[in-house]
C-alpha cells in the first residue's frame, strides 16, 4: 500500500522536502511533471487521520468550490487505499506567522495592505456561504509576489441554513477564538471570523496576542471579558478598528461588509477592498487548452469535455497549473518530456550484458589493484556503492594527515583512481536522462525557504550514513554531465560522485529522521537509476549536495525572516545556542551551521519542531539566526525560541 501511494503521487510529481506539517499533515514541496510549476502536497495518513477524515473532506469540498486570488488553489487531489494527497498552490514566503516575529511587529502602512487581503478573501469565503472559523497568522501564506493566500479549511463551516443559521460546534485556536464561541453558546460563523481578524490584525501591529495567558481558564476569563491593553505605539483609527471586531457582544461587531470601506481599511487607498474573484470557478482559458490539446495530442472538443468534469485530478491540475504560468506572464507551455528508451526501459540483453562487464571489470579492478591505497568520497555528491565483492579480503588503505591534522570526522584520507573511459560509457548507457529537463534559469535559483547550508568538518555526523534500507533513489540526475573525477573505485565498491542540479540545493535528508532510520523520512523517486539499481543492489545515499563554487564552510547571506543578532563571529553565535539547548530540554542534530531541534513530551512525543540557522545578513555584515516552526503551538515556539535567544546573550 504504501509503495502504490507513492507510485501513484510520482506518476505525475517529483517531490522534495518536507516544508512544514500540520496536526495531522506533512507538507513537501513538489513539481508538477507536465508543466514544471512547484507545488506544495499535502500528505496525510488515512489510519492517523481516524475520526479527523470527516475533516478532510470538508477541507476538500470547500477548496475544489473556492476560487480567488486570496485564497490558496487546490489543484489535484489523489486518493489511494492508505494516504490522501492534496496537491496545492505553493507559497514560497511561508507563513504570516514568521514574518510578523521576524519584522517583530508591522507598521500600520505594511499592515493595511495585507489587512484588506485578509478581507478581501473573507468576504469572498462567506459570500460563498462558508466560515473559516480557524483564522490566524499561521493559516496565512505569502506567495511569491508578497500576496496573502488563506488556508486550512479543515474546521470551515457550511451551514445548511446559509451562513446566518447558527453554529455549535466550538473549534479553532483559544486565543483567537471568539467569546460566544468559548463559551460554548450557539454563533454565527461570520461574526466569529471578524473576531478572529481583530485577534489577527492586533498580532500584526504589535507582535503578540491581545489575550494570552498559559493558564487555559485565565485566557478563557480575558476573552470573555474582551480585555486587552493597547501598546503606545498604535493610532487612534486603529485602536478604534480593533475596538470595533473585538466586542463581546457579536450583535455590536463590525461585519465583512462595513470592513470594505472601513475609513482605517480604506486610508491611502481611497477604494473600498476588491473582494469578488478574479479567477472565477470553471472560467476556461482558450490557450491553456490549446495547448494541453496539442501537447497531450488530443482532440480541443476532448480537451474542453475533460476540464470541464473538473474532477481534481490530473487533467484539473495540468489546466490549473497552465493558467498560473500564463497569470504569472510565463510562456503556456507544457514542458517537452524526454522520451526514454525503449517504452521506459533498456532491453533487457543490454542490461544483463552490460551488469555482467560491469561485475567483471570491478573484480577484475579489484583483485589487481588491492593493495593500493583507494581515495575515500568527498564530503558532498552521491556514493552508489555495489555489494561488496570480496568480503574476504582485508581492505588496506593509508591515513594521510591533512592540513592541521587527521580529520576523526571524515576518515582516513586515501588517493584517487578514476574509471577508465569503457565503464564510464557503460555507464552511461545503463543510465537513462531523467525525464524532467533541468527547469529555466529562473527556477534554478535555490528557494529562500529552502535549506542550503554547507557541512561542516566539526558537525555531529549524524544521519550521514543511511541505513541499507533507506534507499534513496532519485529522478535528479543527469549522468550526461559527469566528467572524469566523478567515478572512484574504493576498495570493493564502485563509487559514482554526481554533482546535484543547483535547483536541488536544499535539504537532502531529515537528519532527525535519518538518523533514527525514520521510515517516513524515506525518498522515492524516479527510474533514473531504476535498473541498475535493481541489477546491482545498490544503496544511493544523498549527502550534502554539492555548490557550484565547492563546499563553503560558512553561513549563508539571507536576507528574509531572521533575528538580527549584535556579533560579527558566526561560530559564536552558533557555540553559544549550543550550550542553550541542552538546558531548555531541546534535542537538536547539527548540520552545519543548522540545528533541527525537537522537543519531547511525556512518552517520547515530539510537541515542538523547529529549525535554528546561524547566517549572516547581506549588509551590513552582521550574524542573524533565521528560525523557522515545524511543528507545535506558534506562540510556546515563539516564546521558546525567544528565550533561546535572549539566553544566549547575542
Amino acid at each position: 500500500g504504501e509503495m502504490d501511494s507513492a507510485a501513484e503521487l510520482l506518476k505525475y510529481y517529483e517531490v522534495y522536502e518536507t516544508i512544514g506539517s500540520g496536526g495531522f499533515a506533512k507538507v513537501k514541496l513538489g513539481r508538477h511533471i507536465l508543466t514544471g510549476e512547484k507545488v506544495a502536497i499535502k500528505i496525510m495518513e488515512k489510519k492517523e487521520l481516524g475520526e479527523d477524515l470527516p475533516r478532510v473532506k470538508v477541507e476538500i469540498e470547500a477548496m475544489k468550490s473556492l476560487s480567488h486570488q486570496h485564497v490558496c488553489r487546490l489543484y489535484h487531489v489523489i486518493e489511494t487505499n492508505t494516504k490522501i494527497y492534496m496537491i496545492l498552490e505553493y507559497c514560497p514566503g511561508g507563513e504570516l506567522f514568521d514574518y510578523i516575529i521576524a519584522k517583530d511587529r508591522l507598521s500600520e502602512e505594511e499592515t493595511r495592505v495585507f489587512f484588506r487581503q485578509i478581507v478581501s478573501a473573507l468576504a469572498y469565503v462567506h459570500s460563498q456561504g462558508y466560515a473559516h472559523r480557524d483564522l490566524k497568522p499561521e493559516n496565512l501564506l505569502i506567495d511569491e509576489d508578497h500576496n496573502l493566500k488563506l488556508i486550512d479549511f479543515g474546521l470551515c463551516a457550511k451551514p445548511k441554513g446559509g451562513l446566518g443559521y447558527e453554529l455549535m460546534t466550538c473549534c479553532g485556536s483559544p486565543a483567537y477564538a471568539a467569546p460566544e464561541l468559548i463559551q460554548g453558546k450557539a454563533y454565527i460563523g461570520s461574526e466569529a471570523d471578524v473576531w478572529s481578524m481583530g485577534v489577527l490584525l492586533f498580532a500584526l501591529l504589535c507582535g503578540y496576542l491581545p489575550f494570552d495567558d498559559d493558564n487555559c481558564m485565565v485566557l478563557y476569563r480575558k476573552i470573555t471579558r474582551g480585555s486587552y491593553n493597547n501598546p503606545h505605539w498604535l493610532s487612534p483609527g486603529s485602536i478604534l478598528l480593533l475596538n470595533q471586531m473585538m466586542q463581546v457582544d457579536p450583535k455590536h461587531r463590525v461585519t465583512i461588509r462595513q470592513l470594505l470601506d472601513h475609513p482605517w481599511t480604506m486610508s491611502g487607498y481611497g477604494t473600498p477592498v476588491e473582494w469578488h474573484s478574479k479567477q472565477p470557478l470553471g472560467y476556461i482559458d482558450e490557450d491553456c487548452i490549446t495547448e494541453m490539446s496539442v501537447s497531450l495530442k488530443i482532440s480541443r472538443q476532448s480537451t474542453l469535455q475533460l476540464v470541464n468534469e473538473w474532477k481534481y485530478d490530473q487533467t484539473t491540475a495540468t489546466y490549473l497549473l497552465l493558467l498560473s504560468k500564463k497569470q504569472r506572464g510565463k510562456p503556456v507551455r507544457i514542458r517537452p518530456q524526454l522520451p526514454v528508451c525503449d517504452g521506459g526501459h533498456l532491453s533487457l540483453s543490454l542490461f544483463v550484458s552490460v551488469s555482467v562487464s560491469l561485475v567483471i571489470y570491478i573484480l577484475v579492478s579489484v583483485s589487481s589493484q588491492r593493495e593500493r591505497p583507494v581515495r575515500q568520497l568527498k564530503r558532498g555528491g552521491i556514493i552508489v556503492n555495489t555489494p561488496p565483492l570480496l568480503r574476504g579480503s582485508q581492505s588496506h588503505t593509508t591515513t594521510v594527515t591533512r592540513r592541521g591534522g587527521t580529520d576523526p570526522g571524515n576518515g582516513p584520507m586515501k588517493t584517487k583512481r578514476t574509471l577508465p573511459w569503457p565503464i564510464r560509457m557503460l555507464i552511461y548507457l545503463l543510465c537513462p536522462p531523467p525525464r524532467s529537463p533541468v527547469a529555466n534559469r529562473k527556477a534554478t535559483r535555490p528557494n529562500k525557504r529552502v535549506l542550503t547550508t554547507p557541512t561542516r568538518n566539526n558537525t555531529n555526523k549524524v544521519g550521514n550514513k543511511l541505513q541499507r534500507s533507506d534507499k534513496i533513489v532519485t529522478s535528479q540526475l543527469d549522468i550526461r554531465k559527469l566528467g572524469e573525477n566523478n567515478f572512484f573505485l574504493n576498495n570493493t565498491c564502485l563509487e559514482i560522485i554526481v554533482p546535484l542540479r543547483p535547483s536541488l540545493r536544499s535539504r537532502s535528508l531529515d537528519l532527525a529522521g535519518a538518523s533514527r532510520g525514520d521510515s517516513s523520512q524515506k525518498r522515492r523517486g524516479g527510474k533514473v537509476f531504476g535498473s541498475l539499481e535493481r541489477g546491482l543492489d545498490k544503496v544511493i545515499t544523498l549527502l550534502t549536495p554539492s555548490k557550484r563554487r565547492g563546499l563553503r564552510d560558512r553561513p549563508r547571506r539571507i536576507k528574509y525572516n531572521v533575528t538580527l543578532t549584535s556579533q560579527t563571529n558566526p561560530d559564536q553565535v552558533l557555540n553559544q545556542i549550543l550550550s542553550i539547548l541542552p538546558e531548555k530540554h531541546v534535542d537538536f542534530a547539527q548540520k552545519g551551521y543548522t540545528l533541527k531541534c525537537r522537543t519531547q513530551g511525556d512518552f517520547g512525543k515530539v510537541n515542538m519542531a523547529f529549525e535554528l540557522e546561524v547566517c549572516l545578513l547581506h549588509r551590513p555584515e552582521v550574524v542573524c539566526v533565521r528560525r523557522q516552526r515545524l511543528k507545535g503551538d506558534s506562540w510556546v515556539y515563539k516564546h521558546l525560541v525567544e528565550d533561546i535567544l535572549s539566553t544566549s546573550s547575542i
